[in-house]
């Protein structure tokens, strides 16, 4: 895709979030967030990072893209989804949560020990799809550290409710979303729009596509093709919310 015909569709994307977050009256945190909203069944997210801007202003970057039910057997919701990624609020993983149910929490987890220098003190650390008590206790530490960054996160959601399946416009413009922008094997050349910052906790995530595309995502990173109707349909759907 050509630089300047790819940083304007960027800027387009951009734009459409303006106005989601117009329509949704601000940003969501997850540090307060309760099953009590009144959440709509199925949407797209997006979220932003502290610290994270866009290269040539102050607007917050997006860092990682996401939805759910995207297999016709799914019954996940989108607050399913959300509780997953904060963790737990009581119980006795209180402030921790569990990164085997939450792929975005897995990925945050890896850097944190990478950055710290920790990775041989929790080498169960995304091993398994479940794990034993003494596991988990172990691991609680680090699950609370995880759940303190995801939580600061700012996001937007857009309500698309339509039926889980692998062909649902949830997925199409999740798709299309990640791909337009992902730098993968792009970062450190004229090719990248909005890079990371020097000091971005993804820098030291274990999966190299996260880190290769400056986002908390692995799916669809490296795809070349954006549909540039995606954004006339995501423009549409903020537009009828």
């Amino acid at each position: 895709m050509n630089i300047q015909y790819r940083v304007t569709l960027v800027e387009r994307f951009y734009q459409a979030l303006r106005n989601l977050k117009e329509r949704v009256e601000g940003y969501r945190y997850l540090s307060n967030a309760t099953g009590r909203i009144n959440w709509p069944d199925r949407s797209i997210y997006f979220f932003f990072e502290i610290g994270e801007t866009r290269f040539e202003n102050d607007e917050p970057r997006v860092v990682r893209i996401g939805t759910h039910a995207v297999t016709s057997s799914s019954g996940t919701s989108l607050w399913d989804r959300l509780r997953a990624h904060r963790g737990s609020l009581s119980g006795k993983y209180v402030d921790g949560g569990n990164h085997r149910g939450s792929i975005f929490r897995l990925h945050v987890g890896t850097a944190i020990l990478r950055k710290r220098g920790w990775e041989d003190e929790y080498p169960t650390w995304g091993v398994g799809s479940s794990a034993e008590k003494v596991t988990r206790i172990k691991e609680h530490p680090v699950e609370r550290l995880v759940s303190q960054h995801i939580r600061s996160m700012p996001f937007l959601w857009l309500k698309v409710d339509d039926l889980p399946s692998p062909n649902s416009e949830r997925a199409y413009l999740e798709r299309n979303a990640i791909a337009l922008l992902s730098n993968y094997d792009k970062l450190g050349s004229e090719l990248s729009v909005d890079p990371p910052s020097e000091n971005w906790l993804g820098k030291w995530c274990k999966n190299e596509y996260v880190k290769k595309a400056g986002l908390w995502n692995v799916e669809h990173v490296t795809e070349g093709f954006v549909d540039p109707d995606f954004l006339d349909r995501l423009r549409t759907r903020i537009e009828d919310m």
